[in-house]
């Protein structure tokens, strides 16, 4: 599943398409809003409520997406639909939709944007701790997401400052995301470091161009890398607190104890 990904932020690099045809959320509503639109099947009694119409909605008219959560949300008639970590905003008889952001003016808060870090912490929590390469102090304070690719500059620059992150009570968790695609040869010397026997000791090596023997097993990083694209990386590092906020890319160590600190 390929959902419409966050801009790009600062501090990151854009990944790369290994090629196909990737139909995202944004092009199935263009599909769909361009060709004729087919009533939903009639449902029993039983399955007419706005979930189940919602959910065969989506089944029909978007196939390769599933729904995840459904609420009513803050505007009377109105459901929230997470698809992934994306959020689209439905019509309770399952027929109109709407992609874009829902703010409350009042408080001055993005609604939309709670509902994905919701859905990206749940997604992040269900990786076993086993997948992450992790570099973590005795007794971390704040623990971080970030997603990496071995060739990514500003990977590599954050890197380099892991330890002061570790001074500074941060605990980092790494999870794969090759920029250029599963089967790329990124991808093959990724998948050789979390082989690796130390896979520490092989990502920092591998991030300074000394890449572990080429080996493979039974490992995280195709998991990883669609993971990713479910809760919209468009670039690495791409980097989550545990709240499920999207930091962005590349900050300082100082810059990045603000950060979690304010999350």
């Amino acid at each position: 599943m390929t959902l419409l990904p966050a801009s790009l932020s600062q501090g990151q690099e854009p990944y790369i398409s290994n090629g196909g045809a990737m139909r995202n959320l944004r092009t199935a509503l263009i599909y769909l809003f361009c060709c004729a639109l087919y009533p939903v099947a009639d449902l029993s009694a039983a399955e007419s409520a706005p979930e189940a119409r919602i959910r065969a909605a989506v089944k029909e008219q978007f196939p390769e997406y599933k729904a995840g959560s459904i609420r009513e949300s803050q505007i009377p008639g109105l459901y929230q639909v997470m698809l992934g970590a994306e959020v689209v905003y439905m019509s309770p008889d399952g027929r109109f939709i709407i992609q874009g952001d829902l703010y409350d003016l009042e408080k001055k808060e993005n609604l939309s944007e709670k509902g994905r870090e919701q859905a990206r912490i749940e997604a992040l929590r269900s990786v076993p701790e086993e997948e992450f390469i992790e570099f973590a102090p005795e007794n971390p304070a704040w623990t971080i997401y970030v997603f990496t690719d071995i060739e990514c500059s500003f990977c590599r620059r954050f890197h380099k400052d892991i330890k002061q992150h570790n001074a500074n009570g941060i605990a980092v968790r790494y999870l794969a995301f090759p920029r250029s695609g599963i089967g790329s040869k990124t991808y093959r010397n990724m998948v050789s470091v979390w082989c690796a026997p130390d896979r520490h000791t092989a990502l920092t090596n591998a991030k300074l161009d000394k890449l572990p023997k080429d080996t493979s097993c039974d490992n995280p990083v195709s998991r990883h890398y669609e993971l990713g694209r479910d809760v919209g990386v468009s670039g690495t590092p791409a980097i989550y607190t545990e709240q499920g906020v999207h930091i962005g890319g590349y900050l300082s160590p100082e810059e990045m104890l603000e950060a979690v600190k304010g999350s």
